[in-house]
């Protein structure tokens, strides 16, 4: 028996997590309610993995069915688009590109201005997932900011695109602190993209904050407005989400966060051209 789940495998799960019932989830995909429990219990015995707890309530996933799920979300839109990804790349050329979702709404644009008449798929997720994908061909390129902390598929390279540090925004009102503690006694919200957040927040409480960690950029920003706080995160996007009454300034943060594209062997030359430009684009130092 083959050990690669079916197409109708994925949809099961992807649509049990949303319905949370079996027999909801069978009239979905037109299938019984005993059709799908059995489905259900042969792909449980073939990953070896029970999936879903199920009870006269409905049946909710476990830790390994929300990892299922999630890949299973991530191959069903794949397959989804690939008539409309053939009929663009018979149009023109088309690449799928992804990145985390911070740097989304300041990569994408100017990205596709770049590449021109070429159709840009954008795709948002965690950079481990973005880097895998490319390994798999699922993306053309990532840029991401992990390269460097993970072993990178075989079939994947890496190069340097742009380097930031990290800085402090100030909402109007908010002063910081003199001396070798400027943030003594008060609450910052902080947010990298690298996976050195830990590592941040500890650097913060040295300097006297009580860190306040944020998903994204974007949460980051507004929390410290509406907390009146200041916001510890990359200088770039500090700058990008500033507005005229608040200050972007350097921290006593040590350390340099690098922005990577992450391809498949050999970098599309067309590609990696238009990323040249970027790092001006983005505010960022590029890479040598």
């Amino acid at each position: 028996m083959t050990s690669v789940p079916s197409v109708e495998d994925l949809r099961l799960v992807e649509a049990l997590v949303r319905h949370g019932s079996l027999g909801a989830a069978g009239r979905e995909l037109l299938i019984s309610q005993p059709a799908a429990s059995n489905r259900l219990a042969a792909l449980e015995r073939r990953v070896g993995e029970r999936l879903f707890d199920r009870d006269t309530t409905g049946a909710r996933p476990t830790p390994a069915g929300r990892a299922l799920a999630a890949d299973a979300a991530h191959v069903l839109g794949h397959l989804e688009a690939i008539f409309e990804r053939t009929r663009a790349a018979a149009r023109a050329g088309a690449l799928t590109v992804g990145t985390f979702g911070s740097l989304a709404p300041w990569l994408f644009p100017p990205l596709q201005e770049l590449l021109g008449d070429a159709t840009v798929h954008q795709v948002t997720d965690h950079g481990d997932r973005l880097v895998e994908w490319v390994g798999e061909g699922s993306l053309d390129a990532a840029v991401v900011a992990i390269a460097n902390q993970m072993r990178l598929p075989g079939t994947a390279a890496a190069v340097p695109l742009g380097h930031d540090r990290l800085a402090v925004l100030t909402p109007p009102g908010v002063e910081l602190g003199a001396g070798r503690r400027p943030f003594a006694g008060a609450d910052v919200v902080a947010f990298t993209y690298d996976m050195a957040s830990d590592v941040l927040h500890r650097r913060l409480a040295e300097l006297g904050a009580r860190p306040r960690p944020a998903a994204t950029a974007e949460t980051a920003v507004r929390m410290g407005r509406l907390l009146r706080a200041p916001v510890v995160l990359p200088r770039a996007l500090g700058v990008a989400y500033a507005e005229p009454a608040e200050r972007v300034l350097p921290v006593a943060v040590p350390g340099r966060l690098t922005l990577f594209l992450v391809t498949r062997r050999p970098t599309p030359p067309g590609l990696a051209a238009a990323m040249a430009g970027l790092p001006t684009r983005l505010g960022l130092q590029p890479a040598r």
